[in-house]
């Protein structure tokens, strides 16, 4: 999917006409829809003192973003989604439940070239992600499992390619730092480690 993504926003940044420079000013306000692809890392770390090796799966939703620019430039930006699931497979034994998530996320990010048609940028952050809806099957079918919720830094860097006079079209990644206790019937078996990368596009307007 992430693959995809990056030609797909190419295709309909430099097809679209008329393109225009649109500048991040202080006090402006930016509205962005799009969607994005979750990515957990590939080693997910394991339960029970090690030996029950992880493996969480990806998941794509559609996204939003607010971003409040602070002066010329510099921006504070907050992620929202739809809930994202993922199913929980214990290597050699199969899926053992699945969890849904959301992961709102808070960045300060800068713009290069605020003012041109092509504004890179890049940001740093605060993510708070809060699982619910956990359910078991197979090894652990009839248990009750429970994720943490998890604090962590995150990193985000992207393109906008601008649309117009208020719009862009933005090709994006992020890096999460998501890593939440795993605990079945009550007890703690161990922690998962998710660091997800995040890639999407989105469409983003100034107001």
């Amino acid at each position: 999917m992430n693959k995809a993504l990056i030609p797909l926003a190419l295709a309909l940044a430099l097809g679209a006409a008329p393109i225009s420079a649109l500048a991040q000013s202080k006090g402006d306000w930016t509205l962005g829809i799009g969607v994005h692809q979750v990515n957990p890392k590939s080693d997910n770390g394991a339960l029970a003192g090690g030996t029950l090796p992880l493996d969480i799966d990806s998941d794509v939703k559609p996204t939003i973003t607010f971003e409040y620019f602070l002066r010329d430039n510099l921006g504070l930006e907050v992620l929202a989604a739809l809930p994202f699931e993922h199913d929980i497979a214990v290597k050699g034994v199969g899926t053992v439940g699945s969890t849904k998530h959301l992961p709102p996320t808070v960045s300060l990010q800068y713009y290069f070239n605020g003012q041109g048609k092509v504004s890179p940028f890049v940001g740093a952050g605060i993510n708070y992600t809060t699982f619910f809806s956990e359910h078991t099957r197979g090894a652990l079918e009839g248990t009750r499992l429970k994720l943490d919720d998890s604090w962590g830094l995150a990193a985000h860097a992207g393109i906008d390619f601008k649309v117009g006079e208020r719009g862009a079209v933005r090709v994006d990644a992020r890096w999460i730092d998501i890593d939440t206790d795993v605990h079945v019937d009550g007890a703690k078996l161990g922690t998962a480690n998710i660091d997800p990368w995040v890639y999407g596009v989105a469409y983003v307007l100034k107001f």
